[in-house]
């Protein structure tokens, strides 16, 4: 990345794993609005299911999600029932026993459930859904806390997929994000996975955390890629400790610069390409016979609350506290508080506390940013000939968009815009451009690289 580049594209900007992003969701939607929008759903569209728990065994420090840490088991099995009932609560407001083709546990820790719960939280679902034999079932797996039992009932309930948390393997990196995880912790946890036949497996790593350097973030690289995971996600740090108090405990000296976080970045996308591995959107790579690099090749890469997917559910059901859901008519943001949270369920009301509608304008410019984070370019003209607008519309975004043509960010041919290979990191500025939400409100969002 040329120097000059690096100040002038220090933005912070929205990570656009929805339009509008969740930071201009207000309370209009509440549990009655999201429940006429379950109740007006086509009974044919599939759907998704993403399960939020929200604990795990101890708080990494560079964490960004909603969760609390606990030692104790009781919190988790009260709020694991408290998270079946709101799964049985929707069903009853859906139109029908409706299909489901993907199922994502995140968190907080998945794997901090026993494995008899892991295993009744899926029987619990096929009774309230219609889940077929084939439907992608992923979960986010911490190797600290998974053992052999867990992985086992992972299999038998149907898992094809483990996403394994890593970060960096480097000692030093791990004390200071308060994550220790040994290599020989994770080699060993993916050779479970294997040998029970779940051998989808993708890989977590960070760039930009205290201590970590080019060379050591290579190290970690080289020592993923050995482990041979179908996917590797390669996520900047989000340094954001007004949002995040437990991320003050980071020692902010130790960071690395901007400029050190574009090599880092650049040096590791590198590597990863060396290895074989295809680069997917921004932030992500597949080998490619993976599912995630054919769908980018055929330009049918999708994005959610999960990042990219290859989910093409129209409905995305979020469970679970501060879990959200994607609906055609709008995102519906369940409560945050997981206190406040049970009891909402447990009331029989719908926990959905925040939210908005998507207007005709929205979905147009979500099909826009959606394209230009999954395939590094739109075509303004096809997107406007399926919205049935004016081909004209966004001729005020490229006019906007000219400073970064100058700087070869992108190249236009027409309203075809495309990211250059030095601009792919920049990738969520270009998508500002077309964001007509931001600048609106407080929200801070964290560096665009």
């Amino acid at each position: 990345m040329r120097s000059d580049f690096i100040e002038r594209y220090d933005l912070r900007v929205p990570r656009y794993t929805s339009y509008p992003t969740a930071p201009h969701f207000g309370p209009s939607v509440d549990g009655a609005v999201y429940a006429r929008w379950l109740g007006g759903l086509d009974p044919a569209l599939p759907l998704s299911l993403y399960l939020h728990i929200a604990y795990c065994a101890e708080m990494c420090w560079f964490c960004g999600c909603h969760t609390k840490a606990t030692k104790k088991y009781a919190p988790v099995a009260d709020y694991l029932d408290a998270l079946l009932a709101e799964a049985r609560l929707v069903s009853r407001h859906l139109p029908a026993r409706m299909k489901i083709d993907h199922i994502h546990f995140g968190g907080g820790s998945p794997t901090l459930l026993t494995p008899g719960d892991f295993g009744r939280t899926l029987a619990v679902l096929r009774e309230y859904y219609n889940i077929p034999l084939d439907a992608e079932i992923a979960v986010e797996l911490d190797p600290r806390t998974a053992d052999e039992p867990y992985v086992a009932a992972m299999a038998r309930a149907g898992v094809t997929r483990a996403s394994i948390g890593v970060q960096d393997f480097d000692e030093r990196v791990q004390r200071a994000i308060n994550r220790i995880q040994p290599h020989e912790v994770t080699a060993r946890v993916i050779g479970w996975l294997r040998a029970a036949g779940i051998s989808a497996i993708n890989m977590d790593l960070c760039y930009g955390l205290p201590h970590q350097t080019v060379a050591s973030l290579l190290d970690t690289v080289d020592k993923a890629a050995a482990l041979r995971p179908s996917r590797i996600a390669l996520f900047g740090y989000a340094h954001v400790p007004w949002m995040k108090r437990h991320q003050r405990l980071i020692p902010e000296a130790a960071l690395p610069g901007l400029a050190e976080r574009w090599e880092q970045y650049e040096a590791a996308a590198a590597r990863l390409a060396a290895h074989g591995y295809v680069a997917v959107g921004l932030d992500h790579f597949a080998l490619p016979d993976d599912e995630m690099a054919k769908a980018h090749e055929a330009h049918a890469l999708h994005r959610n609350f999960q990042g990219y997917t290859t989910d093409a559910a129209p409905v995305l059901i979020g469970l679970g506290a501060s879990a959200i859901g994607a609906l055609p008519q709008g995102y519906a943001a369940n409560e945050l508080a997981i206190d406040r949270y049970k009891e909402a369920v447990r009331e029989g009301r719908l926990p959905v506390t925040r939210g908005i509608a998507v207007t005709r304008e929205d979905r147009l410019r979500r099909a826009v940013i959606e394209r230009l984070m999954c395939d590094m370019g739109v075509d303004l003209d096809e997107i406007a000939s399926m919205h049935d607008v004016e081909a004209d519309r966004f001729d005020g975004e490229l006019d906007r968009l000219a400073p970064l043509e100058a700087d070869g960010i992108v190249t236009r041919d027409g309203r075809r815009v495309m990211l250059t290979e030095e601009g792919r990191p920049l990738v969520r500025a270009v998508c500002a451009v077309f964001d007509k939400y931001l600048g609106q409100g407080a929200a801070r969002h964290s560096k665009a690289v």
